[in-house]
């Protein structure tokens, strides 16, 4: 979710194990965040509904025509070189054995990891299901932690060694959500936390749903095309935008995209002037 670009996915679904609800207005939205049941949850917003969750190293793989066989060596392979070249670049070195934290980094800087982001706050979801002017539907999906607990006490990836021992060989049905022991500039600002699948070739919905519970996970289908003008005023006036998120000046740049939808006197859309009081 905090990348450089949306993470596109490809694989085919396989039958629905989770909750799903469409939602159709901005409005109807809000009621569903301000709804108790999802207090504790973390959130992922998806431009496009037909997309499972998947990692950006899964993708990447499957996408290059990687031999699944290799998934392990070649993961392997980048945090090595990361981790022997980032230093000429960096004015602080995570600890050598952190992996977390090097993974953390790499995601930061745009590298294909096993880590997907999530935040736990719903309106960031928001704005990344729907930033896309794009019409197609949207989803934001809702994870509910607790039902990860026993696998982030057994797992957990920020425990020095259990990310080398239990999700890297790719074999371990498991999936965890934490943040590393020290938090980059953007995962602060996204009030992000990211989810470790233990396997890469299967989607972190299904591993959830078949392996996790089904109760853990829910759906929710935007209609975008009724939903994303009110959205977008609404989360302009919160203040999420590209340039908050990513507080440099790659995110002021990518947020003049909204700026060209909106304008205090009109609305460019629809040429309403707005009325003063």
């Amino acid at each position: 979710m905090f990348s450089s670009g949306p993470i596109e996915s490809e694989v085919t679904p396989t039958v629905q194990k989770y909750k799903e609800q469409r939602v159709e207005s901005w409005s109807e939205l809000q009621a569903v965040f301000e709804d108790v049941t999802y207090r504790s949850w973390a959130f992922r917003g998806q431009p496009d509904a037909s997309w499972q969750l998947e990692t950006p190293l899964s993708r990447y793989l499957r996408w290059s025509g990687v031999q699944e066989k290799y998934w392990k060596t070649q993961e392997e392979r980048i945090l090595r070189i990361f981790r022997r070249k980032a230093h000429n670049l960096l004015s602080k070195i995570p600890d050598e054995k952190d992996t977390f934290q090097w993974m953390a980094l790499m995601q930061h800087h745009g590298a294909p990891t096993r880590l997907l982001d999530f935040t736990w706050s719903k309106y960031v979801a928001a704005f990344y299901a729907l930033s896309d002017p794009r019409s197609s539907d949207a989803a934001i999906w809702a994870l509910y932690p607790p039902a990860l607990a026993s696998y982030n006490k057994d797992f957990g990836p920020w425990n020095y060694g259990n990310l080398e021992r239990y999700f890297i060989p790719n074999t371990k049905s498991i999936v965890a959500i934490g943040e590393p022991h020290h938090m980059n500039q953007r995962l602060i600002a996204h009030s992000g936390t990211f989810v470790v699948p233990g396997k890469l070739a299967v989607p972190v919905d299904e591993i959830i749903a078949s392996h996790v519970s089904q109760e853990a996970l829910v759906k929710f289908t935007l209609a975008t095309n009724q939903i994303r003008r009110d959205a977008i005023k609404a989360l302009y006036g919160m203040n999420i935008t590209y340039a908050t998120l990513f507080p440099d000046f790659d995110g002021l740049a990518r947020s003049m995209g909204f700026e060209l939808e909106l304008h205090w006197e009109f609305d460019p859309v629809t040429g309403e002037e707005y009325k003063r009081a």
